[in-house]
């Protein structure tokens, strides 16, 4: 997580089982003037206590919006970074600081910055999953909503380096016919699905829709009804009168799409293992009791340095503009 990514120290502490969790949390966030930001792949509980639930970009935008004192993020570390980087003055913590991510694992910036100088007149890209430090050698972010957009934006002879998803990269290279240098960066979760387990589950479910992130490779993109962003595959189902969705992303995002639509069927896509399910492992490390301890300590507290957020934040803002200026 780089030398500018510290902790006072996390207090793991038993929690009483007697304590009703959501209460206590509840009492806390008032006490404090807290938030708690949930991702949509969290737990169906965290969720359910958090104040704004959604993917990373929106939860940062409202955290930057909020008047809270202290703002929990339930999320991965890249999210709390982004949080801090858009908030500096707010106090940002995360449950567990272990809750990392393969995605922006698999791009480390000093590696990055050595395979950056091989394209000296490329402009760089960076998907906003990924680290502070990657964001310092970005010269646009962008989510997996708006990148063919900002890619789009762009003139047509602009050569362009990005990272750190492979995939998602070759989506947006296919969908615009750009110039487009890919980091062989991928998810480790929309990298198991398994093309011949889909194939058969749509076979047993003729009517229902495969929802896809397009972090998924391109072969289950390819039979896919619907590409799109946690927030947009929720919505899509939301408005669709289809009834019935094979959903192939991570699995905790069906619980905001149950609530929305209860009469509707949502079945995870298969991975190619054994398990039945296609968690991320990163984001389960926060639990309810994580979440508890973190808001009565206060701790782990992700800091930044002031040179760090100052040189991630302006990629960050060139999106917004650029989003800005394109009507998204």
């Amino acid at each position: 997580m780089g030398d500018d990514l510290k902790t006072k120290g996390f207090l793991d502490i038993p929690v009483d089982l007697s304590l009703d969790l959501f209460s206590e949390i509840n009492k806390l966030k008032k006490e404090k003037n807290a938030i708690i930001l949930a991702h949509y792949y969290q737990d169906a509980d965290i969720q359910d206590v958090a104040d704004y639930i959604g993917d990373s970009l929106g939860l940062s935008q409202e955290a930057a919006r909020t008047k809270a004192d202290i703002i929990v993020f339930a999320g991965v570390h890249f999210m709390a970074e982004t949080a801090k980087i858009l908030s500096p003055n707010k106090k940002v913590l995360l449950p567990d600081l272990k809750a990392g991510c393969s995605l922006a694992d698999s791009c480390p910036a000093d590696a990055f910055f050595e395979f950056k100088k091989m394209y000296p007149d490329h402009l760089v890209i960076s998907y906003i999953n990924c680290t502070a430090e990657l964001k310092t050698l970005t010269d646009i972010v962008c989510t997996s909503t708006n990148a063919v957009q900002i890619v789009e934006s762009l003139p047509k002879k602009q050569k362009i380096i990005f990272a750190p998803d492979k995939n998602l990269g070759a989506y947006i290279k296919k969908k615009t016919g750009r110039d487009i240098v890919l980091w062989d960066g991928a998810c480790m979760v929309h990298e198991i699905f398994s093309l011949e387990k889909i194939s058969n589950l749509k076979h047993k479910h003729p009517n229902a829709k495969l929802l896809a992130h397009p972090e998924c490779e391109a072969n289950i993109l390819e039979i896919a009804d619907y590409i799109g962003s946690t927030t947009g595959i929720l919505n899509y189902s939301i408005k669709s009168d289809c009834n019935e969705f094979i959903v192939a992303t991570e699995a905790g995002i069906i619980h905001q799409m149950q609530k929305s639509s209860p009469n509707k069927s949502f079945i995870p896509a298969p991975p190619n293992n054994s398990c039945a399910c296609n968690d991320c492992p990163h984001m389960k490390l926060n639990t309810l009791e994580k979440l508890y301890n973190c808001l009565k300590y206060e701790q782990p507290e992700v800091l930044l340095s002031a040179d760090l957020i100052e040189k991630a934040k302006r990629p960050i803002i060139k999106m917004l503009d650029l989003s800005k200026q394109l009507g998204l």
